[in-house]
């Protein structure tokens, strides 16, 4: 076990040294230190909810078990814990499109990184479909976005939604760091103390920065980006925070609808689809803010979806965890689903356009053997 960063034990995952702590400080954490009961990959329980330090005892698992899978560090949290990201590849010599996929970006929304913890990397080994994505998409993984916030739900207080920075003097804490992102927009507190707080001002949140920073970096080969949410089974594509159409509204809407319903042939769950402003306005009386979906389509990547998992009110964000494996089953269908779509848009039409053309050339060719 290498020693405490941050307050969480990270099993043998490599960290920046200047980044290490002395060992004393574990003394002082809580919930997030046990390590559970499991000692294998294949003993890892994906319908159960897990605290931060068995998921990454988890990452490093499958980190060590998988070469196609990469653990990178991404950067620190306010409470200076490590945030990874998995990276899941195959060799290729075909120009590659990014999928990026984060969960956990509220802190209470459990059946997030649950969900990011069963998706691609529980099924990718043995999913035909993955497989064959994978020759030409990589999949950027972050299980857990909101890792301080996620702590606090498990030491402290279970609906918690924020993460956990010092505001106004420590006189409240916490900053939705889905409202933090640099875009305008509507729906968002500056009072730190509620909890759609959007911090003092743009990307203020180590979080969202490194996060942000690290997309911009990559925006011009990230083809899909998809955030995980809860409750309310919904499928969001941009705007949260107005009416206006995105450029490719109508495809999205395409898109979504056909991810709704593979997720219904699953176990009949309904989803909606649409923008936030739209949805939530109509059936929720109320309008949503600027949220990471929006911000991520602003800044050019065509597919961009948020994702309201389970259910609709009866459990809300504290979902049973015998509804996880339906859950992630049904929600796996969708994303694949649109990750089909991705895949058709950037390789099969330029496939076939090679192909028409290569046509095209052949016919004039013959033709003009004939008038000779």
């Amino acid at each position: 076990m290498k020693p405490l960063l941050g307050n969480l034990y990270l099993p043998r995952l490599l960290v920046p040294a200047e980044l290490e702590y002395d060992r004393s400080v574990a003394q002082q954490e809580a919930v997030d230190n046990v390590v559970s009961p499991w000692r294998i990959l294949e003993t890892y329980s994906y319908n159960r909810y897990h605290p931060t330090g068995e998921i990454y005892q988890w990452m490093s698992e499958i980190r060590e078990k998988y070469t196609e899978v990469v653990t990178h560090f991404l950067g620190m949290t306010y409470e200076s814990r490590p945030m990874y990201y998995l990276k899941i590849s195959q060799p290729s010599n075909n120009p590659k499109k990014i999928i990026w996929m984060d969960c956990g970006i509220h802190a209470r929304e459990w059946i997030a990184p649950a969900f990011c913890q069963w998706s691609i990397l529980q099924n990718y080994k043995d999913n035909s479909r993955i497989r064959s994505l994978l020759k030409n998409l990589d999949f950027y993984v972050l299980p857990v976005l909101n890792i301080d916030g996620y702590i606090y739900t498990w030491t402290t207080d279970r609906l918690w939604r924020k993460s956990h920075s010092s505001h106004n003097n420590g006189m409240c804490f916490g900053t939705d760091l889905n409202r933090n992102f640099d875009a305008s927009g509507i729906g968002a507190s500056h009072n730190c103390q509620d909890l759609t707080f959007c911090g003092t001002r743009p990307m203020s949140e180590p979080e969202t920065k490194v996060v942000s920073s690290f997309i911009e970096s990559r925006k011009e080969n990230i083809a899909c980006f998809l955030t995980m949410h809860s409750y309310g089974q919904l499928i969001l594509m941009p705007y949260g925070y107005a009416k206006n159409k995105s450029s490719n509204h109508e495809e999205l809407i395409q898109v979504g609808q056909k991810a709704a319903n593979a997720l219904k042939a699953k176990h009949g769950t309904n989803y909606r689809i649409g923008s936030s402003a739209d949805i939530l306005y109509k059936y929720l009386f109320f309008t949503s803010s600027i949220g990471f979906r929006d911000w991520a389509w602003d800044i050019g990547i065509p597919f961009s979806y948020a994702f309201e998992l389970r259910d609709m009110g009866t459990y809300g964000f504290v979902l049973p965890e015998t509804q996880i494996q339906a859950t992630c089953e049904e929600t796996v269908e969708a994303v694949l689903s649109v990750l089909d779509n991705v895949y058709e848009k950037y390789w099969y039409s330029n496939s076939a356009g090679k192909v028409t053309s290569t046509a095209v050339v052949l016919s004039l060719l013959m033709s003009f053997m004939f008038l000779l």
